[in-house]
Protein backbone atom coordinates (compact mmCIF):
# COMPACT_ATOMS: atom_id res chain seq x y z
CA UNK A 1 0.00 0.00 0.00
CA UNK A 2 2.52 2.55 0.88
CA UNK A 3 4.74 1.39 -2.45
CA UNK A 4 1.37 2.32 -4.35
CA UNK A 5 0.79 5.73 -2.91
CA UNK A 6 4.67 6.76 -3.34
CA UNK A 7 4.54 5.84 -7.36
CA UNK A 8 0.89 6.73 -7.72
CA UNK A 9 2.46 10.63 -6.44
CA UNK A 10 5.40 10.09 -8.71
CA UNK A 11 8.00 9.61 -6.49
CA UNK A 12 11.12 7.54 -7.33
CA UNK A 13 10.67 4.03 -5.21
CA UNK A 14 12.46 1.17 -4.64
CA UNK A 15 10.31 -1.77 -2.83
CA UNK A 16 12.06 -4.76 -1.40
CA UNK A 17 15.64 -2.68 -1.46
CA UNK A 18 18.69 -5.42 -1.29
CA UNK A 19 21.31 -4.59 0.73
CA UNK A 20 24.33 -7.49 1.50
CA UNK A 21 22.26 -7.18 5.30
CA UNK A 22 19.02 -7.86 3.28
CA UNK A 23 16.25 -6.24 2.04
CA UNK A 24 14.66 -2.88 3.32
CA UNK A 25 10.68 -2.87 2.51
CA UNK A 26 10.98 -0.12 0.73
CA UNK A 27 13.18 3.50 -0.35
CA UNK A 28 11.13 6.58 -1.21
CA UNK A 29 13.71 9.46 -2.91
CA UNK A 30 12.00 13.21 -2.69
CA UNK A 31 13.42 16.42 -2.59
CA UNK A 32 16.79 15.54 -2.22
CA UNK A 33 15.92 13.25 0.59
CA UNK A 34 15.53 9.33 1.23
CA UNK A 35 13.25 7.83 3.05
CA UNK A 36 13.56 4.47 3.97
CA UNK A 37 10.62 2.17 5.44
CA UNK A 38 10.30 -1.08 7.35
CA UNK A 39 7.05 -2.35 7.81
CA UNK A 40 5.85 -4.93 10.79
CA UNK A 41 2.96 -6.22 12.05
CA UNK A 42 2.81 -7.73 15.28
CA UNK A 43 5.92 -6.59 15.91
CA UNK A 44 8.01 -7.96 19.19
CA UNK A 45 9.70 -6.22 20.70
CA UNK A 46 7.66 -2.75 19.83
CA UNK A 47 10.18 -0.95 18.25
CA UNK A 48 11.25 -3.92 16.25
CA UNK A 49 11.27 -1.60 12.65
CA UNK A 50 13.23 1.03 13.42
CA UNK A 51 15.53 -1.04 15.26
CA UNK A 52 16.00 -3.39 11.41
CA UNK A 53 16.79 -0.99 10.20
CA UNK A 54 19.55 0.58 12.07
CA UNK A 55 20.63 -2.99 13.01
CA UNK A 56 21.39 -3.76 9.56
CA UNK A 57 22.57 -0.55 8.17
CA UNK A 58 20.19 -0.21 5.99
CA UNK A 59 21.20 3.38 5.33
CA UNK A 60 24.76 2.92 4.59
CA UNK A 61 24.52 2.35 1.10
CA UNK A 62 22.71 5.61 0.90
CA UNK A 63 24.84 8.11 3.22
CA UNK A 64 28.27 8.61 0.20
CA UNK A 65 24.82 11.14 -1.45
CA UNK A 66 25.58 13.71 0.84
CA UNK A 67 21.51 13.98 1.69
CA UNK A 68 19.13 13.77 4.68
CA UNK A 69 18.42 10.32 4.69
CA UNK A 70 14.83 9.38 6.98
CA UNK A 71 14.68 6.28 8.52
CA UNK A 72 10.91 5.23 9.23
CA UNK A 73 9.75 2.30 11.53
CA UNK A 74 5.96 1.16 10.89
CA UNK A 75 4.09 -1.14 13.12
CA UNK A 76 0.90 -2.62 13.03
CA UNK A 77 -1.42 -4.95 14.57
CA UNK A 78 -3.22 -7.87 13.03
CA UNK A 79 -6.02 -8.39 15.98
CA UNK A 80 -6.90 -4.58 16.10
CA UNK A 81 -6.56 -3.94 12.52
CA UNK A 82 -5.10 -0.58 13.00
CA UNK A 83 -1.09 1.07 13.25
CA UNK A 84 0.48 0.81 16.64
CA UNK A 85 3.80 2.36 16.05
CA UNK A 86 5.70 4.64 14.10
CA UNK A 87 8.91 5.91 14.67
CA UNK A 88 11.63 8.11 12.69
CA UNK A 89 14.44 8.76 13.01
CA UNK A 90 16.88 11.63 10.61
CA UNK A 91 20.44 11.19 9.33
CA UNK A 92 21.84 14.64 8.64
CA UNK A 93 23.34 15.12 5.42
Amino acid sequence: MFYAYFASAGLTTIAEDTSNAGRLDLAVRHAGQVFLFEVKTDAQPPGAALAQIEDRGYADKYRAEGVPIHLVGVEFSREQRTLTRLEARTIPS
